[in-house]
């Protein structure tokens, strides 16, 4: 068994998300608390009881996702994940920063301090730069960059998330999201608006990259101990510096996550666990795996969901 961790992130919140662990152990009552100090945020109310519209503010939805994947990722490791040697980690978007603390680059309160900021900054960004993202489904990224590429006016818009090979969504304006959704339906795409305010992963955020990079430079990384797909590369990384520049481009970069799949199949990886809130990244692998390659994935974020995760990988490392 060859196995990888994944750690999904905006778009899986839920109201209630990570409560049952803290219910269940303080040690991750603990974490939530040294999250809300770190952030100066109300995270495990935000959490637990929401309102949605407040957890979807991207300032505190980016630290209550992150939270809750290291609550969850510290059950896992806590309820006997530890046997099980992890053969790589990686993160969609905001998740990238879950895996860099799996894989020991971050310690805990750093990862929480990252993700805050990154959030305020990408918020500030999307306040004055207004736009949106919607998920392209039935064409190649390929077909969508043309359609893009060709498009004289089209507003600021650009494929931000490949997500599977016939999933891509564009991030931009409105204007130019109208304007690529008229177009890429008219070659029989299927258009999904997302409920986001801010067009990450374009243009329209690359102001937050100067001043996240600048935050980012009194934060101390460490070289992976266990190796990291990075999002702006689709590939590993361990020298921090550069490390350090891919998380600051991330912002405004194309999210490579087909193509990081696709390479972790490639390296003989058979089994993926989505660690985190929700099983976005476990419903994109269906997409993603070849037809007739046997691959086992797996997701959990509850104490019942972990133990049939765990019962399942004990399973596959036996066989």
């Amino acid at each position: 068994m060859k196995l990888a961790v994944l750690f999904p992130g905006q778009g899986s919140q839920y109201i209630g998300m990570g409560q049952e662990f803290i219910e269940k152990d303080n040690e991750y009552k603990e974490l939530m608390a040294m999250a809300e100090a770190a952030c100066d945020l109300n995270l495990n109310r935000l959490c637990g009881e929401g309102p949605l519209e407040d957890l979807t503010r991207v300032a505190n939805l980016q630290p209550a996702i992150t939270i809750t994947n290291l609550i969850c990722w510290h059950a896992f490791l806590k309820d006997g994940g530890d046997e099980f040697n992890v053969n790589c980690f990686a993160g969609h978007s905001l998740g990238e920063y879950s895996a860099l603390y799996g894989a020991g680059v971050l310690n805990a309160e750093d990862t929480l301090k990252l993700v805050s900021k990154r959030g305020m900054l990408m918020e500030r960004e999307g306040t004055a730069n207004p736009g949106g993202m919607r998920a392209v489904l039935g064409l190649s990224v390929e077909e969508i960059e043309e359609v893009i590429g060709g498009c004289d006016k089209c507003g600021v818009v650009t494929a931000a998330n490949h997500n599977t090979p016939l999933q891509t969504v564009i991030s931009g304006d409105i204007e130019g999201l109208d304007a690529v959704t008229a177009l890429v339906e008219e070659k029989g795409a299927r258009v999904i608006p997302l409920n986001v305010s801010v067009a990450n992963h374009s243009p329209l955020v690359a102001g937050a990259v100067p001043d996240f990079a600048e935050y980012m430079e009194k934060i101390e990384f460490k070289t992976p101990n266990v190796p990291v797909y990075f999002n702006v590369s689709a590939e590993q990384e361990k020298d921090t510096g550069k490390i350090k520049s891919m998380m600051a481009r991330q912002i405004a970069s194309r999210v490579r996550w087909c193509e990081i799949i696709q390479s972790m199949l490639a390296e003989g990886i058979d089994t993926f666990i989505e660690v985190g809130p929700k099983s976005v990244l476990k419903g994109m692998m269906r997409k993603i795996v070849p037809r007739g390659k046997k691959v086992t994935a797996l997701q959990f974020d509850s104490p019942g969901s972990l133990e049939a995760c765990l019962e399942k990988l004990r399973t596959c490392a036996a066989a």
